[in-house]
């Protein structure tokens, strides 16, 4: 059985930046188990797979470890390729996902996500995970629905910059994935995307940390359109909206590599 395969990296604008994703069409699902098989096989922090549904199309997306509820650049990535490779017939998708119905829409500024908003609360800063990261932070922050991640927020961007999180420290520290964020020298806000409890170490850039993080800017900051980037060693910039209850989140992606992968017929 010959599947056919895209890597794009996402929230760029050149190869080599932003955040790689492997996205794969498919006729119909295949196994829980052999979509987890392929994903541990790319080795990327996200294999998107689609499936078409009545003009839209059923998303699941995968780390090389588990299955997660949303994913950003990966469905940047998967909208991407439906637009530019699979003749899309409009300038909107719709996406069916275990996070709700999820829509992009391409225009010139690039393609914008439409998710929701993860309300947070304020939460304890524990020295275990500040020993882990490197450094203390000033405050965290925690959803309120679905504590799958912890914001803590450090004084400065050069802070940000500077972690050399002790992984397996912050895996044994914490049940949650943790992003490390800052006031930006320029722009709004920075951040960094830690998730060993995921299977990813460090994600480049992280489109579901920003359902969080943009209405925690917002507060902090009083506005609702906000410049981000993820300053990982690939990076990544985001334009963000915080509006009725969603997250609008605008970037751009470039094709790396199309091919086909050779799995024993299931």
């Amino acid at each position: 059985m010959k599947l056919p395969i895209y890597q794009v990296d996402a929230f760029a604008d050149r190869i080599f930046a932003g955040n790689p994703a492997a996205v794969m069409p498919l006729e119909k699902w295949l196994s829980d188990e052999l979509l987890q098989y392929i994903a541990m096989e790319n080795n990327l922090s996200e294999t998107a797979y689609l499936v078409s549904r009545n003009g839209g199309y059923e998303l699941r997306w995968f780390t090389p470890a588990v299955e997660v509820k949303l994913c950003g650049h990966a469905t940047l990535a998967s909208a991407h390729i439906l637009f530019e490779n699979l003749d899309h017939p409009s300038d909107e998708i719709l996406f069916h996902t275990l996070s709700g119905e999820l829509k992009v829409k391409r225009s010139e500024r690039g393609l914008t996500l439409d998710f929701p908003a993860t309300e947070m609360t304020s939460a304890p800063v524990e020295d275990p995970i500040c020993e882990a990261l490197g450094a203390v932070a000033i405050a965290a922050s925690i959803p309120v629905a679905d504590p799958w991640m912890v914001i803590y927020e450090f004084a400065s961007e050069q802070q940000v910059r500077e972690l050399e999180p002790d992984f397996r420290a912050l895996l044994a520290a914490s049940d949650h994935a943790i992003v490390a964020t800052a006031a930006a020298e320029q722009g709004d806000f920075v951040s960094r995307f830690f998730g060993p409890q995921v299977g990813v170490d460090e994600d480049p850039v992280t489109g579901s940390a920003h359902c969080c993080l943009t209405p925690y800017w917002a507060h902090k900051l009083g506005r609702t359109k906000l410049n981000a980037r993820q300053i990982s060693a690939r990076g990544g910039n985001l334009a963000c909206e915080l509006s009725d209850g969603r997250v609008f989140m605008t970037g751009r992606a470039v094709t790396f590599m199309q091919g086909t992968i050779d799995i024993p017929d299931a």
